[in-house]
């Protein structure tokens, strides 16, 4: 029997593995600590305490980690250069209302004055942006004023090292990282985003260039420190439909990611796409920017394509990762999502392929793990335990 380190990169290197990789996504993959007691921590549920066992114990671990780390070279004050001139053009205020924590952001530019607002309530692991920070063209043209110093980063792959020796054959480690367009698209509301990258291209593509460089340099470091490992790069979804149109995702997707792809295989590196929703009329770009494999593979109606179909046209060239709704596991009787699993364990490792990692599409954010997904994912443990390639 295979362990998991050996399985997992295995699979990612289309070679033969002794049974499919079953994976959690977040559940074992963030860095979370059940045994704090604040009150926004969700985890410390006592309900969350056997799905977390159960990560550990029986799944092939991927930790989700990122090498950003505070710039060492410090000034006088404490905070480095970058802080301290960020610190000339962004404020920020934490404050508690309602029972929910609030961040609010302001950016003042020359006479222009920017805010954007979050919040966080202690029921729900997620952040809703209440208010997003660019809100016009104008705002934009702004934005691209800032110097590009600020946005530089201290980068360090200490901690994935040392995640990766602590997890030894239990797992691997990622590298969790967004691209230009998650950088550049989160700025704005999703209205304002697609009228924006639709109408306005050229603007757009400078916004893309400036928060480039810094996402390149972050990337180049990391991959040359921490070669031969999983990446997951997230934010390519904002260019498919029903957002962009699929020529906008080569120009907004292929033309900037593929450059981190591409410093990522350089040194020995497996880029995965993570992109929700409609990827069927991007799949060949993915291909293109020679991505090792992709995430979640949605079934419809979330999505537009069926894991059989990706795995007999692009499996060759693609590791799939996928393709169970967390919305099944949540809402679906086990007796029938067992169906599903049982499926998608055939779809996903039908015919030629280089590998396939049994994975939910995300994992539950509230407070309280019912009996019901408990259940569930115990299937998709008993069920890819016993599967025979």
């Amino acid at each position: 029997m295979m362990t998991s380190r050996e399985r997992l990169i295995a699979t990612l290197r289309g070679e033969p593995v002794d049974r499919p990789a079953v994976n959690f996504y977040e559940i074992g993959g963030f860095e979370i600590d059940p045994s704090d007691p604040d009150e926004f921590n969700v985890y410390n549920h006592p309900s969350w305490q056997p799905l977390l066992q159960l990560a550990e114990e029986q799944t092939d671990l991927i930790r989700m980690r990122s090498p950003v780390r505070p710039r060492s070279h410090e000034v006088v004050s404490g905070k480095s250069d970058s802080e301290t001139r960020r610190d000339e053009f962004f404020k920020t205020e934490k404050y508690m209302e309602d029972g929910s924590r609030f961040k609010r952001v302001t950016l003042k530019i020359g006479d222009r004055t920017m805010t954007s607002l979050t919040r966080r309530s202690p029921e729900i692991d997620t952040v809703w942006t209440v208010e997003h920070l660019l809100k016009s063209i104008d705002d934009l043209k702004a934005y691209l004023q800032l110097p590009d110093e600020i946005f530089a980063e201290e980068v360090s792959t200490a901690n994935v090292v040392e995640e990766d020796k602590k997890l030894g054959d239990r797992g691997i480690v990622m590298v969790d990282t967004e691209d230009p367009i998650c950088a550049a698209a989160s700025l704005f509301s999703m209205e304002d985003f697609t009228i924006i990258a639709l109408t306005e291209q050229k603007l757009f593509h400078r916004l893309l260039e400036k928060l480039s460089s810094h996402i390149y340099a972050r990337t180049e470091i990391s991959a040359k420190a921490f070669p031969g490992h999983l990446w997951r790069i997230y934010g390519p979804e904002y260019a498919t439909e029903p957002y962009l149109p699929p020529h906008l995702f080569k120009e907004y997707v292929v033309r900037y990611t593929g450059a981190m792809v591409e410093a990522i295989q350089k040194y020995g590196g497996f880029a995965r796409i993570h992109c929700h929703g409609r990827i069927r009329a991007v799949l060949d770009y993915i291909v293109e920017m020679g991505a090792a494999a992709i995430d979640p593979i949605e079934p419809p109606p979330h999505g537009d394509v069926e894991l059989e179909y990706v795995r007999r046209e692009y499996g060759r060239e693609l590791v799939l990762f996928g393709n169970l709704e967390i919305a099944d596991i949540e809402n679906m009787e086990p007796s029938e999502f067992k169906k599903v699993v049982e499926k998608t364990l055939e779809d996903g490792t039908s015919g030629e392929g280089k590998g396939f990692v049994l994975m939910p599409s995300s994992a539950p954010t509230g407070r309280e793990i019912t009996l019901r997904i408990m259940a569930n994912y115990e299937t998709m443990i008993r069920l890819t335990l016993r599967f025979n390639l």
